[in-house]
């Protein structure tokens, strides 16, 4: 039973509520007086909290997709990664498989589309990943069997499972709404999450002598993707688009691939990769890598990429996240242009993001070079 199945919970809801009646209808018949009455009682409180506690806990990671196997729970790497250097003139197996199709309510896929469940397996770094695609409705309708369309990569926060982008934010519900309403070009949008590596924050950087999780995003994805959809690969035709670590990722895409994506938007979003027991030592003591990482930095002391960046947040309840992003964009000179999507009042949670990202599709859409 998964670890976010909701059988899983709903057994750990009836094995509680089945402990505490247990435990009330018990508890007289441990009224008496010694040492083993009271270790009873004792037992019985025990057991009691546990199973209440665990109800609590999986009800949590459920909300917000803290881990989503019992290997990631564990500290395991939640699959094995190999690269398997194929023979000369081998066909190279395709980067990107589609394991199914998600549920999420858009209705039949020629009016509202459809999300595949994915897994990429990185050619390049030899890493691999879950996640979804979103496919719009005219990915599938007569007439336009040959049409390629633009891609927009949607990153999760960290720590964070790529479902919470369909679940907690609902990007393919805010994408087939706008694609049907004709505010957005029909989109292609990969939905991710940051890390590579199941056991280790990666801040999408690529760790000396370890993952290289930049590249991923930045080599791997683009041929992933391409392996299986008729994606537009004109320059500067995809963007990437990402709340908390994710935005810092989105935004450092765009800033190191302008060629690739054209548009970065970091919603909450750090400027800069922040080292914890999490990430562990992400640049092996070099200081250059540590200062390129470093997205102030970067537009400060190198050439600035012909790109279009958006930072989004609050004036109340991000404040710190508002200091740093008006920071940001007094430091990008042209052709770097960099939007701001500031709101009244906001946090750094789910509904907040939930609401900033229709807007977000809409912008993005506006930047990306149309091949036609």
């Amino acid at each position: 039973m998964g670890l976010t199945s909701q059988n899983l919970l709903l057994l750990l809801v009836f094995i509680a509520v089945a402990v505490c009646a247990l435990v009330l209808w018990l508890w007289p018949r441990a009224a008496r007086k010694g040492v083993l009455s009271w270790a009873s009682r004792l037992g019985m409180l025990v057991v009691s909290q546990v199973s209440v506690l665990a109800v609590l806990l999986v009800a949590a990671n459920n909300e917000f997709g803290f881990y989503s196997t019992w290997k990631e729970l564990f500290g395991q790497n939640s699959s094995r990664q190999e690269l398997q250097p194929g023979k000369e003139g081998e066909k190279r197996p395709p980067a990107l498989v589609v394991k199914g199709q998600e549920s999420v309510g858009l209705g039949p896929r020629e009016k509202g589309g459809q999300v595949d469940r994915i897994s990429i397996h990185g050619p390049v770094t030899g890493l691999s990943m879950d996640g979804y695609a979103y496919l719009p409705p005219q990915y599938f309708q007569k007439g336009h069997e040959k049409d390629r369309f633009p891609v927009i990569v949607a990153v999760t926060g960290q720590p964070g499972v790529s479902r919470n982008l369909i679940t907690q934010i609902k990007v393919p519900q805010a994408a087939s709404k706008l694609v049907k309403e004709r505010k957005m070009r029909p989109t292609i949008v990969l939905m991710v999450r940051p890390s590579v590596v199941a056991d280790r924050d990666t801040n999408c950087t690529d760790v000396p002598g370890g993952p290289q999780a930049m590249t991923f995003f930045n080599q791997d994805l683009p041929v992933a993707v391409n392996d299986k959809y008729r994606a537009d690969n004109s320059r500067g035709g995809w963007g990437a688009v990402g709340n908390s670590t994710g935005g810092y990722c989105a935004l450092k895409m765009a800033m190191t691939n302008p060629a690739r994506y054209g548009a970065g938007a970091g919603l909450s979003a750090d400027f800069f990769a922040r080292q914890d027991r999490e990430t562990g030592d992400l640049y092996a003591g070099n200081k250059q890598l540590k200062n390129e990482a470093d997205l102030v930095w970067r537009l400060t002391h190198m050439p600035a990429p012909p790109v279009s960046l958006l930072v989004g947040v609050s004036k109340k309840g991000e404040e710190k996240y508002l200091k740093q992003a008006e920071h940001f964009a007094e430091k990008a000179k042209w052709p770097t242009k960099v939007d701001k999507l500031i709101r009244d009042e906001g946090g750094h949670n789910f509904q907040t993001w939930r609401e900033e990202y229709p807007e977000v599709l809409r912008w993005l859409d506006r930047q990306l070079a149309d091949p036609r």
